[in-house]
């Protein structure tokens, strides 16, 4: 089982629509001293064989519980076509010397996830590299979704960027299945949070809202929430 995890990208495969965005994230592993290498392969590789329309993100799990004791998250995203793409080829000889020195980086793989993002508020080409996880179980998860994109939408700020989206495989015992992102520029708009950037009066408007969030969600609970850093993009 150990440093496995990195077999399964090659037979992973990913969906997409017009109104959603499928992804999959891989979480690692990576002792302290085989950090910079770790980055640097992946830098190496992922900016001399780019797919088109795929999106990869290299992620270092900073704040979370003790149960979520990752390191680090690679992430890929695009269209149908795009990943479809990616996964049918099988990467040839630089992607199989790829994961071999990888995997010679990763103390053990921590899990591997699928879902879609179903919306997002802000900007997606601004530069939010802080991103702050909530995970959740959704007793009933349209009913969840139709309440939070409606919160979501009367809570929105410029300088924020929500996504909003389900998970599909890689589910835990724990029965997550709904997630929230927020996006931020720097650490200090991230440790403040969204209210921090609200006048008093919108303070007042958001816990109204937020009320009527959770009297409409359909009832739900929140499995865990963790802070992330970009640290790689591709």
């Amino acid at each position: 089982m150990k440093k496995a995890i990195f077999s399964l990208l090659i037979l992973m495969t990913l969906s997409v629509s017009a109104q959603e965005s499928y992804w999959s994230n891989y979480s690692v592993v990576v002792e302290p001293q085989n950090v910079d290498m770790f980055y640097k392969l992946c830098d190496d590789y992922f900016t001399a064989n780019k797919t088109e329309g795929v999106t990869v993100t290299l992620f270092e799990n900073h704040f979370h519980d003790a149960a979520s004791n990752f390191t680090h998250v690679i992430g890929f995203s695009g269209s149908l076509e795009a990943l479809g793409n990616m996964y049918a080829k099988d990467g040839g000889a630089a992607w199989k010397l790829f994961l071999v020195q990888l995997n010679q980086h990763i103390k053990e793989g921590s899990g591997a996830y699928t879902g879609t993002i179903l919306a997002h508020w802000g900007d997606l080409n601004e530069d939010l590299p802080i991103q702050k996880l909530w995970i959740v179980h959704a007793d009933d998860g349209a009913t969840w979704d139709k309440a939070y994109t409606k919160y979501a939408t009367a809570a929105s700020l410029q300088g924020v960027l929500v996504l909003m989206g389900n998970v599909t495989a890689g589910v835990s015992p724990d029965g997550e299945n709904r997630w929230v992102i927020n996006g931020f520029k720097d650490f200090k708009s991230a440790l403040g949070g969204a209210d921090a950037m609200r006048s008093d009066a919108q303070k007042a408007a958001n816990a109204k809202a937020w009320k009527e969030f959770m009297d409409t969600d359909g009832e739900s609970h929140l499995i865990r929430s963790s802070l992330r850093i970009r640290i790689g993009k591709w």
